[in-house]
């Protein structure tokens, strides 16, 4: 072989070399981000659950003061159940609706809670109180997170060439953690 068919073989081979390292690391870096993506849910997830087991704590102490307030128990017990089925079943659509719902039937617990004073300032109430607004702001950190890393995988996945590699490999868009709209409406405020 003359010297010119070896130069032309070392660039295609170059090129081959090349195409696959940008191959590989697109790969890798889509995996890293979809690995980024379970991460944040997972948080969302922990949030979520951890809400969702003080949730009986706060209703248990308030039954005690509000006892006859059993519309408002059976709510949230129905919202939390429907939670904990979403959330087994990983479904986005229906994790956000359960959470809209159970966060609507908590509303209405705090409404219940302004007509008894004494509740407002027991102890116990003002300490589980105090553990849900704190886990509500883990929650909405862990959300704005997830969000932040699905932004960032799927952008990546509708550029090209990526968008070939992520279809080859089967890494998918992910859907958004939103807020209903009905969460989105300011509250009434009356005196």
């Amino acid at each position: 072989m003359n010297k010119t068919g070896w130069i032309i073989l070392g660039v295609i081979a170059l090129l081959v070399v090349m195409i696959f390292s940008a191959f590989i690391g697109t790969y890798n870096s889509l995996q890293l981000m979809d690995e980024n993506v379970n991460s944040k849910w997972a948080q969302v997830d922990n949030q979520l659950k951890r809400r969702n087991d003080l949730i009986p704590n706060l209703v248990a102490t308030v039954k005690g003061y509000a006892a006859h307030e059993k519309a408002v128990f059976t709510e949230i017990a129905d919202a939390r159940s429907k939670l904990g089925g979403a959330m087994n079943k990983n479904d986005m659509k229906a994790i956000q609706q359960s959470n809209s719902d159970l966060s609507n039937a908590l509303s209405r617990l705090l409404m219940v809670v302004e007509r008894y004073p004494d509740l407002k300032a027991d102890k116990q109430f003002i300490n589980l109180q105090d553990e849900l607004a704190g886990t509500e702001n883990r929650l909405s950190v862990a959300r704005k997170d997830y969000n932040d890393s699905v932004q960032q995988l799927n952008a990546r996945i509708r550029t090209f060439p990526t968008s070939i590699i992520a279809a080859m490999t089967g890494i998918k868009s992910r859907e958004y953690f939103n807020t209903p709209e009905a969460e989105k409406k300011a509250p009434e405020v009356k005196f």
